[in-house]
């Protein structure tokens, strides 16, 4: 299950972003990250095809973990440790590294790419395939690898309530509600369990449309059900709140300054509600501190 973070009314995060890792570590356009409730840190290097592990404030990765996997552009770590990463670009499936045996087993048959990927509550393995416009989904409780049932889309590309155009990042919540970034409809959809139809949540067709995004490509919901987002295309992370969306960081346009973005891809928190961005075409990762909590006291990172 993902962190979701509790935060007061209105957080501000420091607008100056503090690179953890650059190129030489993390690789070219880096697109995977994941920090876990024991705030340990995980990036895949697409360049080298390894996962990154920092334990929390270590300057440098703590652990190289390499495999046979290609070109990861998600994973996804359960509290048990096991790390799920996407490997469908050449190989057509989802592997899972055990934390107890040090090994890799293939866990999803896929014929693309998943650029998101999550476990939710039930042990369910979802699998978003941009270039698919679909959802997949399967039961990691079936011993057989049989058929993925389908989540989210329609398999063709498209506007309509049940159908995507370039799923990227998921979220899947506690009563399993499942949320889609819809990167080429310029949206994000909630799929409620069972529904093929998609309720847009944020984006200019959204009911209450406070927020313009293009090509949003990561998504997590925090313990209000407020919804953060990767806005890829804006160069910047939004997020919602009781007075509807603003942005939270990389609100000074596309750069590579530290107040700046450039393709964003992901983001995730850590234990204090920091959060930490793939900043994608600046080939960083890039940590921006929570300023105040709900009593209005500076927060230590």
């Amino acid at each position: 299950m993902k962190r979701q973070p509790k935060f007061s009314p209105t957080p501000i995060w420091d607008s100056n972003g503090i690179t953890i890792a650059n190129r030489p570590i993390v690789g070219s356009n880096p697109t995977a990250i994941f920090v876990n409730t024991n705030n340990t840190v995980y990036v895949a290097n697409k360049e080298n095809n390894t996962i990154l592990m920092w334990h929390e404030e270590s300057v440098n990765p703590t652990k190289i973990i390499s495999g046979n996997f290609i070109e990861p552009w998600s994973l996804f770590v359960t509290s048990n440790g096991d790390i799920y990463i996407d490997d469908g670009t050449k190989n057509g499936r989802v592997q899972k590294w055990s934390a107890e045996t040090n090994t890799f087993v293939t866990v999803m048959n896929v014929h693309l790419p998943c650029n998101g990927l999550f476990v939710d509550i039930s042990n369910t393995l979802y699998c978003s395939m941009f270039y698919h416009d679909q959802v997949v989904k399967r039961s990691l409780n079936d011993a057989a690898m049989t058929s993925n049932l389908v989540a989210a889309g329609t398999g063709s590309e498209g506007s309509a309530s049940n159908q995507l155009d370039g799923p990227g990042g998921i979220f899947v919540d506690v009563n399993l509600d499942l949320y889609v970034t819809d990167c080429d409809n310029e949206r994000v959809q909630l799929f409620p369990p069972k529904e093929s139809n998609g309720i847009t949540v944020a984006g200019s067709k959204s009911l209450n449309p406070t927020i313009t995004l293009v090509c949003p490509t990561g998504i997590i919901l925090d313990a209000e059900k407020y919804l953060f987002i990767v806005d890829n295309n804006n160069h910047r992370i939004v997020g919602s709140g009781v007075n509807g969306f603003r942005c939270l960081v990389g609100c000074y346009g596309v750069g590579s300054q530290s107040n700046q973005l450039r393709y964003p891809f992901s983001l995730s928190f850590d234990h204090s509600g920091n959060i930490f961005v793939t900043d994608q075409s600046n080939h960083r990762i890039q940590k921006f501190l929570l300023m105040k909590d709900s009593f209005g006291k500076l927060k230590k990172s």
